[in-house]
């Protein structure tokens, strides 16, 4: 193997599992809108009449950073915009964790998860597996490599399943002593 067919295999690994995070984020917000309308409510960095809106546009945004990906040539857009989306994501929950609501639930999908610095951390190494699938380039692989990214990609979302539920469960357990 090449290094330039490992970098690619590396790029659509990443792009995969970022992917992956999307398409579970987006899905959970529209399966439970009104839900999800009241943890960016719970925020408290829009006005009310805003929240609504801006409820839709983070969802219809979400859905893009998927969509974008089975676009040719749209991957890198869809992964930027994934990026600062989740720098968003970081910094709102990081204001609010120095305002002292950590009490807020942080609308991610899955596991129930308070706000923690380690949802900030999550989010920032999120950022730079999306940063690292743009600037490794674009990739170029025939259907072993693409079928060995995908799987790879799965197993990295599986792992970073399992990691969020650990986190989840020790937020729960902080909670309770």
């Amino acid at each position: 193997m090449t290094e330039s067919s490992f970098l690619s295999m590396l790029s659509a690994t990443a792009t995969v599992f970022i992917a992956l995070i999307f398409v579970r984020a987006a899905w959970h917000k529209l399966s439970e809108f009104t839900e999800f309308t009241g943890f960016v409510a719970d925020y408290k960095v829009l006005p009310e009449r805003l929240v609504q809106p801006a409820s839709m546009a983070i969802v219809a945004a979400e859905v893009l950073v998927v969509a974008l990906q089975f676009v040719p040539g749209g991957n890198v857009f869809g992964l930027a915009l994934a990026a600062a989306m989740l720098s968003l994501y970081a910094a709102v929950m990081a204001l609010n964790i120095r305002r002292g609501r950590t009490f807020i639930e942080c609308g991610c999908g899955g596991a129930v998860q308070p706000l923690a610095w380690s949802l900030v951390v999550r989010n920032a190494v999120l950022v730079l597996v999306a940063l690292s699938a743009i600037f490794t380039g674009q990739y170029a692989l025939d259907a072993a490599g693409a079928i060995t990214s995908i799987i790879s990609g799965v197993a990295v979302w599986a792992v970073f399943l399992l990691a969020e539920q650990i986190i989840a469960n020790s937020s729960i357990a902080r909670a309770t002593r």
